[in-house]
This record gives C-alpha cells, structure tokens and sequence, in this order.
C-alpha cells in the first residue's frame, strides 16, 4: 500500500531543518541539523515528550548515533549540545496534538534500542544498557509499537536505516574468493549485505582507496581466528563495490567480482531481473 509522505523545508533550504509527515498518521519528524539548534525554540512541540535520534556522520562505515526520550527536547537538547560531540543531526519525534507521554517514549525508546541492535546498521555510544521496558496497558503497547513503525519509515525516508534489519530471504547469494578473501552476501534495496563468518583478505594494495574505512572496520567488526579475519556479524554496504573493496583490500567493480554458484555475476543476475520485468 502506497503512503504519501510530505516534507516541509522550515528555513527554505533543502539541507536545513525540515518538518516531516506521513498522511493521516499522527507521527511527526522534525530533522534538526545541529548547526540549526536554535530554531528550537521557536517550535512549542517540541516541548512535549519525545522519542528522538541523534545522528553522527552517516557517510562512515561505522557511524554513530544515540537514542533517547525526553519530556521536554528544547532543554535535553541543551545537555546533548553541551556534551555530545559525535552528532551532526537530530531526528525528534513527536505526535500530532501532543498524545505522546513520558510513559510512551519510554516505550518507544526501549523498542528503538533493541530493533536498532538487532540491525546493527550504526554504533549506539552512549547507549550501553537496553532500557526496561515500562509497564503499559495491552491497548497502550499496541498503539505505542503502531507510532513506532512510521518512526521506522519516517527515519528511512530520512536517509537514516538505523532500524532496518536486513535478511536474506530468498534472495540469491554471491560469492567472492580474491586475495585470500572468502565471502558470500546478497543484494537488496539496503544495499550488498556480507554475511556473518565471511573471510576478509590479509592486507591492502597500495593504491586503495579506502585504507582507513577498511582498518576502522576491521577493528569494529570482524575477529582475528585461526583462518584469518573472520566478520563477526552480518553488515550492510552501500554499494556492491564498497563491499568488495572491504572484503579483498583493493579497489574493484563489485557488480562483476560478486558471483553467484553458477558463476553468473552480480551485474548478469541484475540486468536480467530486469529484463525479465519489462
């Protein structure tokens, strides 16, 4: 089912604060760039509770964001500001007419936490402990887990896939085996996805492009085994070849170095879903 979804630029600029909504629905999502803070306080909703995210560069491979909930994010803000430097950008959200309560935030927060370790798209710093969950009513619950899913679509339209967890499915699987390296991953909207005890190669050539990414990678998500460089969960690249590059330590075209179990390349299985779709 489609979903209309409006955007709103507060200041008239396309990379400023920005107001979002879904049709119908009562969620609402303020983008806060951090150098923009102070529109806050020409925003009254945002003195209600809140269930917000705060952003860090999203560009990296491992970035970083905190999650929290707040009865009032016009004086959290305040403290976040003052003593959070990793963040660039605030995803606060809100309800139409000011539904939310504290208890529900708190809810939202706790289920917020737990979806976006489970996708493991981005570090959670700050947040080293999955809160309990408060104690709601049935009815409560259902409408709290209902607003948190339009938060879950709202974040994506965002440019934010913190809490999409990506799965195999049925979808075909590719292989890489360059260099040393032994891995396997599939493609989907989220991107190319490696999946879970895949081989990374030993080293990198001198002209790759991506040394520091692929050490600060390595660091955070793979262990050193007796076979080598071992990725310790699954992970979601941007791009087929930022995949490959990662996985082998050198600059490659992913769409034809990613092959499936008939040797047919990404590039091939690609190009004839499409065909077929026409």
């Amino acid at each position: 089912m489609g979903k209309t979804i409006t955007t709103y630029l507060i200041d008239g600029k396309a990379n400023g604060p920005q107001y979002v909504f879904i049709s119908n629905r009562i969620c609402q999502m303020l983008m806060i760039p951090r150098v923009n803070l102070s529109i806050i306080r020409e925003r009254e909703e945002l003195k209600s509770p809140a269930f917000y995210i705060l952003l860090g560069n999203e560009d990296d491979l491992a970035p970083n964001a905190y999650i929290g909930e707040t009865e009032n994010f016009c004086e959290r803000v305040k403290d976040h500001d003052s003593n959070k430097d990793f963040w660039e950008r605030a995803l606060v959200f809100i309800a139409k007419d000011n539904a939310l309560t504290k208890a529900d935030v708190q809810y939202l927060e706790y289920l917020a936490i737990r979806v976006a370790g489970k996708a493991k798209r981005y570090s959670l710093i700050s947040n080293e402990q999955t809160p309990k969950a408060p104690n709601l009513p049935e009815h409560q619950k259902d409408s709290a887990e209902e607003f948190f899913e339009d938060v879950k679509l709202l974040a994506s339209f965002s440019g934010c896939p913190i809490f999409e967890v990506v799965e195999p499915k049925n979808r075909p699987l590719f292989h890489l085996k360059n260099r040393g390296a032994n891995a396997k991953g599939f493609y989907s909207e989220a991107g190319f996805t490696v999946l879970k005890d895949s081989i990374l190669a030993e080293g990198m050539v001198p002209s790759f492009m991506l040394k520091e990414k692929r050490k600060k990678f390595i660091a955070n998500f793979t262990i050193q085994s007796p076979e080598g460089i071992v990725l310790h969960s699954d992970y979601t690249f941007s791009s087929p070849s930022t995949a490959a590059g990662i996985v082998v330590g050198r600059n490659c075209n992913g769409w034809s170095i990613w092959k499936d179990d008939q040797g047919k390349t990404l590039d091939e299985i690609h190009r004839k879903q499409l065909e077929q779709s026409k």
